[in-house]
């Protein structure tokens, strides 16, 4: 029977490599401690929110991909693919082959926005959306881009996406790995107008400068501000005085609304900025969006906006929620669903009672919230693993700790689950089907595959042909 500690870790995006990572670079692994880290991922590939969840025009962010395969490819963790916890592998089944198991899950889902005609037909979640044009291998394959005008509710980075991906020109997303659906969608695409709103003002964003500053290159995609929108009280001024992205941003969004009043305007697509703006209700007849009402805030004086009792409305045939994103429950264990996280302890899952619950911990945005760049969680990453090893002599002892027992239970079921050989395969498969898709000066890194069955296929189609040529090694 093996002594090493046994770990497996639900989630595969940044907070799950992180973790597994840090695992073995800890003093407990440099001292001599055993370790043996399985890594599981609901979906055939890994990287979670970086392959499903980034704009696919961000290829400096989706570099972090990068410093993930080299974790996962070094050898020394297991990737388990298209294996959903709950039905292929119960909480019980991680409790008889693992010492722990840490739940990094992450927040899929769009958080709830509660005005009048929200669930109007044209007023969609920008998660929803976002994971769409990524090629979520679970969602529909088709999205209605019908409407000329538009509305995204949000000021931060999902906000941004959404809306570029929204008014830039299909053929422009074609260096990127988008898949050949979001394409033709996007290719006929009639909008002219994306209005972005955001409850406070300029100096109060939640975006970056990075992103900010990509809305600059969009081709024949005018910028569009409002004077009305920028107003600055003494929150604004502290920041802008003592936060250099503040200031950044507030500098270049000035210096756009000054250039715009002497810049003629020319382009067939306009992305609207507007601050100030509280949503009210979405409105339509017929069941379907046709505007939405605002009140007109203003500044308080400690940066956060109160209402004006003014009414402003914009004629729009779709509205993109873009809010924030919020975790969703896991089968067995406790849920905070006022936060959308798992309850736990610097990282230790608790229990109804709010105890530790033995062996169970978790990290990421189902900890923490949907809260901080991707930076940030490996931080919050190296809190929980800190506190698992200091734990490690009250683990609970699994009964089946052998290498092989969670493969052959999830054989046994019929699960067909992926490896990292398969993600291998799958990852040159979609690399070929971009080159193949090149023709001179467009290059294309990658065509994303986007259907579940066929993500499979290729993956364990190469993991037999892997295991047949390794037998025959060996006869």
């Amino acid at each position: 029977m093996s002594t090493a500690l046994r770990i497996a870790v639900i989630g595969s995006g940044p907070a799950g490599v992180y973790a597994a990572d840090l695992l073995t670079k800890s003093d407990a692994a440099k001292a001599g401690l055993e370790l043996s880290i399985d890594l599981f991922d609901r979906y055939p590939a890994p990287y979670g929110l970086i392959r499903y969840g980034v704009a696919p025009d961000h290829p400096r962010i989706k570099g972090i991909v990068t410093a993930l395969h080299k974790v996962l490819d070094r050898g020394d963790i297991r990737f388990f693919g298209n294996v959903e916890f709950g039905a292929d592998l119960t909480l019980a089944d991680v409790r008889e082959h693992y010492d722990a198991v840490i739940f990094a899950t992450g927040a899929i889902k769009d958080a709830d926005l509660n005005i009048p005609g929200i669930g109007l037909n044209g007023s969609y979640g920008g998660a929803d959306f976002v994971s769409w044009y990524d090629g979520h291998p679970d969602v529909s394959r088709d999205w209605a881009l019908t409407a000329r005008e538009v509305a995204v509710i949000g000021n931060g980075n999902v906000a941004l996406d959404v809306a570029r991906v929204l008014a830039k020109h299909a053929d422009d997303l074609l260096p990127t790995e988008i898949p050949e659906n979001v394409y033709a969608g996007l290719a006929a695409s009639p909008v002219t107008d994306v209005h972005v709103f955001g409850r406070r003002g300029p100096a109060q964003v939640k975006f970056t400068p990075l992103e900010l500053r990509e809305l600059s290159h969009v081709k024949d995609v005018d910028i569009v501000l409002y004077e009305e929108d920028f107003d600055f009280d003494e929150a604004s001024d502290e920041a802008i005085r003592t936060n250099n992205q503040v200031k950044t941003m507030v500098g270049t969004l000035t210096n756009w609304l000054v250039e715009q009043e002497d810049k003629p305007q020319t382009a067939s697509r306009r992305l609207h900025l507007h601050f100030l703006h509280s949503p009210v209700e979405i409105t339509g007849a017929g069941g379907a969006v046709e505007g939405i009402t605002f009140e007109r805030t203003e500044l308080d004086g400690t940066g956060n906006a109160r209402g004006t009792g003014e009414l402003v409305s914009y004629p729009v045939q779709a509205v993109y929620r873009a809010v924030g994103y919020f975790g969703s429950a896991l089968p067995e264990l406790e849920f905070d669903y006022r936060r959308g996280v798992i309850p736990n302890a610097a990282g230790r899952v608790l229990d109804a009672q709010a105890t530790p619950v033995p062996g169970v911990y978790t990290t990421g945005w189902i900890k923490r919230g949907p809260v901080g760049l991707i930076g940030h969680t490996k931080g919050d990453a190296l809190e929980t693993i800190t506190n698992l090893l200091a734990d490690r002599d009250l683990l609970p002892t699994p009964a089946q700790p052998e290498l092989n027992a969670v493969e052959e239970k999830l054989a046994s079921r019929g699960v067909e689950f992926t490896t990292w050989a398969g993600w291998l395969a799958l990852d040159a498969y979609e690399r070929a089907l971009g080159a193949a898709n090149s023709t001179g000066s467009l290059l294309r890194e990658r065509v994303k595959v986007v259907p579940r069955a066929e993500m499979v296929e290729i993956s364990r189609s190469a993991e037999l042909e892997s295991a047949g040529d390794a037998s025959h090694s060996h006869g």
